[in-house]
């Protein structure tokens, strides 16, 4: 059974440095969201997130916000950020550096035509999709602007290898202050999901902790 790397790679951190994966800051967590937005799960997050007083950062696919303007709509009204995650979905390592490049841009116009107004600054965060991004592609997005964020811990919500239960206890083991967590609002990670993101905000709210987003 292939398991996946729920912990950022240090060697990564060391020879990406300027790709976000933690952040300093003290019993801080920071929540992201990727594939989305759907209106089966994004509004559920967005509802308990809200229950929490808690904030987070959306990576969106831009074909999901053209499909569902409604519903990213609802990420900016409730006051998170968000970011652009390819317009597909694509893997940069098996893409020619053109094409998702552009797929990218296509992603950029689509939240763009939503927000009425072009991205400011803060706002241009990239996430790679499965994490896959060659270096001509990181440097072309980054001369646009964009921050690349890639992540301290992923829960494993979405991977089929992973039980509720089992995503609830890694992610416990591994998140620390400014740590940067990937969850997904997809249907793929809705069991484990809708398990593990209420006790996590629960007991670490209950320890005083904040969740916050990334701009």
């Amino acid at each position: 059974m292939n398991r996946l790397i729920l912990k950022y790679p240090w060697i990564l951190k060391k020879l990406y440095p300027k790709r976000l994966s933690r952040i300093t800051a003290e019993k801080t967590l920071f929540l992201t969201f990727d594939d989305g937005p759907i209106p089966e799960i994004t509004p559920w997050v967005l509802g308990l997130l809200e229950k929490h007083s808690a904030k987070a950062t959306f990576f969106c696919i831009g074909d999901n916000v053209r499909k569902h303007p409604e519903v990213f709509e609802q990420i900016k009204a409730k006051g998170h950020a968000f970011g652009n995650h390819t317009f597909n979905h694509l893997d940069g390592w098996k893409t020619k550096t053109s094409d998702y490049i552009e797929n990218f841009k296509k992603a950029e116009e689509i939240i763009e035509s939503q927000l009425q107004q072009k991205l400011t600054s803060e706002e241009k965060l990239f996430r790679p999709p499965y994490g896959k991004i060659k270096n001509k592609q990181a440097a072309k997005i980054a001369n646009l602007g964009y921050k690349i964020v890639m992540w301290d811990v992923i829960t494993g919500d979405y991977d089929k290898n992973y039980d509720a239960e089992e995503c609830l206890k890694n992610t416990r083991n591994l998140i620390r202050s400014g740590s940067i967590i990937v969850f997904h609002d997809s249907l793929k990670a809705e069991k484990n999901l809708k398990y593990v993101l209420p006790k996590l905000l629960e007991e670490y709210t209950e320890k005083g902790w904040k969740f916050e987003s990334l701009f």
